[in-house]
């Protein structure tokens, strides 16, 4: 059995109610016949049900909200109105995006304890789906910032966990500094123990080896190593490495022979997320890796975002994932 296929059936053990906020996509009303087929999830979609009706879904097996008639929209506009009104928000505004933007709907679903989690992105951006998230959910309890990851499952592959990674931060940090990179690095290991169920080895990335090469840069990576190591202790971590030092054993033997991280890494961190989004995308096309993501860390309740370029098949694996996410909440 595959990673995602053992991560479906966790999600199938203690089923949780996942929202879809962009049912204009047609690729998300393919993966909601697919997770509802699959018996993954129970589903809450946002939209006109006739509309929705009109791509083959089957209604009796699912939640179609739509704002404009529901009777949770009032309710949701007082809640709203008193979690942004010192931000200057006034009640015709939060009726308006509760209305318009369904990605405010469905983070007050989850904030009332209607639904579970909520997948979105695959037609909007990264930001249009964390906003809202961040103003209503906000941060879990005691974790510094938001990051997100991909999970890769790399085919027949001898490196990481059998294939299998998390690359970081790949879709939300651009350019964080030593103590928001060491926060990724304990929040990916979190992450890559509850999704994957193996022993994190965290390897900070760097164009240099233990000193190899001499640049701020590197002196970022060192900081956030050094950061990362006091902080996490229960983690393998270790830094700054390069690619092929951190997941190759016979190159670690060579460049960091000290080190319990070097050569079998499987949470990659970047130190940028121009080297993350780039990496994740050189491995997932040149590779034919699955790239599930990115998947948001340190929200208080599950919201995960897709990539633009998403299938119908990765917009379910990213339902699966968030459903063991909101098991483990």
């Amino acid at each position: 059995m595959n990673f995602i296929e053992r991560i479906k059936e966790r999600a199938k053990s203690d089923k949780k109610t996942i929202v879809l906020p962009e049912t204009m996509d047609k690729r998300v009303l393919d993966a909601a016949k697919m997770i509802l087929d699959e018996d993954i999830a129970d589903l809450i979609l946002i939209g006109k049900e006739e509309e929705i009706k009109n791509n083959n879904i089957d209604l009796s097996k699912v939640r179609v909200i739509d704002p404009d008639n529901s009777e949770l929209t009032e309710e949701f506009t007082n809640k709203l109105y008193e979690l942004r009104k010192e931000k200057g928000m006034t009640l015709e505004e939060a009726k308006r995006l509760l209305t318009e933007d369904y990605m405010y709907f469905s983070c007050m679903l989850v904030k009332e304890g209607h639904a579970d989690g909520v997948v979105s992105g695959a037609c909007h951006s990264t930001a249009n789906t964390l906003r809202p998230s961040l103003q209503i959910i906000k941060t879990k309890p005691g974790v510094k910032l938001v990051s997100a990851f991909f999970l890769m499952v790399v085919p027949n592959c001898e490196y990481g966990a059998n294939g299998t990674f998390i690359f970081a931060d790949s879709g939300l940090e651009q350019n964080p500094d030593p103590e928001r990179l060491a926060s990724i690095a304990g929040s990916s290991a979190e992450s890559f123990k509850l999704l994957v169920e193996e022993e994190p080895v965290v390897a900070l990335l760097s164009h240099s080896t233990k000193g190899s090469a001499s640049h701020a840069d590197v002196d970022k990576v060192v900081e956030a190593t050094k950061l990362a190591k006091e902080e996490f202790k229960e983690y393998k971590i270790d830094g700054e490495l390069q690619l092929d030092a951190a997941i190759v054993p016979d190159v670690a033997k060579s460049k960091a022979p000290d080190s319990d991280v070097a050569g079998h890494a499987n949470v990659l961190v970047f130190p940028d997320l121009d080297a993350g989004n780039i990496g994740y995308k050189l491995v997932q096309r040149l590779a034919k890796a699955e790239a599930y993501g990115p998947i948001t860390q340190g929200i208080a309740k599950p919201i995960n975002d897709l990539s633009r370029g998403c299938s119908a098949e990765d917009i379910v694996g990213v339902v699966a994932i968030t459903a063991v996410q909101a098991q483990n909440n």
